[in-house]
């Protein structure tokens, strides 16, 4: 593979698939054009830096050059770490540079994508990379004309049963995706990248109302919960709440259910909207407020403020039987979060334990 990659606090980087079929595809085409079996390859990043990638494949027969890249996603827990990544190339009188895909690349069967209906799902800064790739290769072989280059992943309807893409409607394998060229562990970008695709796609389908989740638990019960809606209804949104919401403002969401556990929850009812441990701590003392406002003894009070952990307050509240804190924890949310929307859409919440029993719901 490529040379050492960078490590930022201790997780090293790896490469985007868009940065390994655009290495496959300028390998095969060098193989085509020099009719020597390619080893290394070099290609540009978006983000401007010379990678060599390592060849694992190179076959060249009857006027077509077969090259693959084994991709590493680095510290990245990435479904696609290891995918073998083929470019097949054809020369061609015209100039210019064709792409499609393949085994194991998604097609676009839904609006909302960015990418027409039916086409691979390749996205424009892979298809500018391979472009630019196989062109410098053409003009380091002075061939005049241009290439028809296709994208194979061997194993991708396989990683793609890993993902979301059959809810997205990209069917028959994976995306060939990547902005920067590398991959960063545990990437917010990709996280972000992932919501707005989600919400795109549901408003694109002619949605006005999604549900956002906490987490894949989370989203199992709100899809019992909401079993109204389409799939394509869901967005997972993680920790980022605040960014979610604004998208939904962006993109003219007229009604944004909220489902989750009361770990996470808790911080949105305390006005955080980015629910990562790391930033956001819960707030005990707040939960003690909200159990003493409905009514909890101060004794019970008292334990909630002394807890450890939001899921405590909640283990003391039930053992109590104090009425109305989860309807008082999910209304808090509701309004924090139909507040930070500036009135753009109706919020409804729901807090569930981690058995997906439903312990309180909130509007605003």
């Amino acid at each position: 593979m490529a040379g050492e990659l960078p490590r930022g606090k201790g997780l090293r980087e790896g490469f985007s698939t868009g940065s390994c079929a655009a290495a496959a595809a300028k390998a095969a085409a060098a193989a085509l054009l020099t009719g020597v079996h390619q080893t290394a390859v070099d290609i540009t990043l978006p983000i401007g830096r010379r990678v060599t990638f390592a060849v694992n494949v190179c076959e060249i027969a009857d006027g077509l050059a077969r090259c693959s890249v084994i991709k590493d996603a680095g510290d990245d827990p990435d479904c696609t770490h290891g995918a073998e990544i083929f470019a097949e190339v054809r020369l061609r009188r015209e100039p210019g540079v064709s792409i499609d895909g393949g085994e194991g690349v998604a097609r676009v069967t839904k609006p909302g994508l960015g990418i027409e209906i039916g086409l691979p799902s390749i996205t424009r800064v892979p298809r500018k990379m391979i472009t630019e790739a196989v062109s410098d290769a053409l003009r380091a072989a002075t061939h005049p004309g241009g290439a028809d280059v296709l994208i194979v992943v061997p194993r991708g309807l396989e990683m793609a049963k890993k993902t979301l893409n059959h809810r997205y409607g990209l069917v028959g394998g994976i995306s060939i995706l990547g902005t920067s060229g590398i991959v960063k562990p545990y990437s917010t970008a990709a996280y972000k990248v992932s919501i707005v695709t989600a919400i795109d796609v549901a408003v694109a389908s002619g949605l006005t109302e999604v549900v956002l989740t906490t987490g894949g638990k989370s989203e199992e019960y709100a899809q019992r919960i909401w079993a109204h809606l389409p799939e394509t209804a869901f967005v997972e949104m993680g920790d980022w709440v605040g960014f979610t919401l604004a998208y939904c403002r962006k993109k003219r969401v007229a009604k944004v259910n909220i489902a989750g556990m009361i770990g996470k929850l808790s911080k949105v009812a305390d006005g955080e909207f980015y629910t990562h441990a790391r930033h956001a701590a819960v707030n005990l003392a707040g939960l003690a407020a909200i159990a003493d406002s409905v009514g909890a003894p101060p004794d019970v009070v008292e334990k909630i403020r002394r807890g450890n952990t939001a899921r405590e307050a909640q283990e003391i509240v039930l053992a109590y039987g104090v009425s109305g804190f989860f309807d008082r924890i999910a209304e808090k949310v509701a309004r924090n979060c139909r507040a930070y929307g500036h009135d753009a859409f109706r919020v409804e919440t729901v807090l569930t334990d981690a058995d997906g029993v439903v312990l309180g719901r909130g509007v605003a």
